[in-house]
């Protein structure tokens, strides 16, 4: 028997945290999605208002990930825009999450 990783099983790779991006990169980001993370009044609609600027939201080793509607590629973690997840849990209450096959990630569900 062989042991196969996720990705040569055929399962999708679980998503990875983003790298740190530049300064100027994290600015502008900061500029219109920190007003959408901290006006949102739930997970829906703080899906539907990420969604509607060509993001969503994900979560990856205990952080809130904002990714790439398209290709699902992680841009930036809620902490780096200044709302980490454990903010956003007090606000808008524990989300609801689908984790993927390994384990250290998930989709809001």
């Amino acid at each position: 028997m062989r042991y196969q990783t996720e990705t040569s099983a055929g399962w999708p790779e679980a998503s990875q945290l983003p790298p740190r991006m530049d300064c100027e990169t994290a600015a502008l980001l900061r500029g219109f999605l920190t007003p959408i993370l901290e006006n949102a009044t739930s997970w829906e609609d703080l899906s539907e208002r990420l969604a509607a600027k060509g993001y969503g939201v994900a979560f990856a080793e205990g952080h809130l990930v904002i990714v790439n509607a398209e290709s699902h590629d992680p841009v930036s973690t809620g902490a780096d825009m200044g709302v980490p997840l454990r903010h956003l849990s007090q606000r808008l209450g524990r989300p609801c999450v689908k984790v993927h096959q390994g384990g250290h990630s998930g989709d809001l569900g």
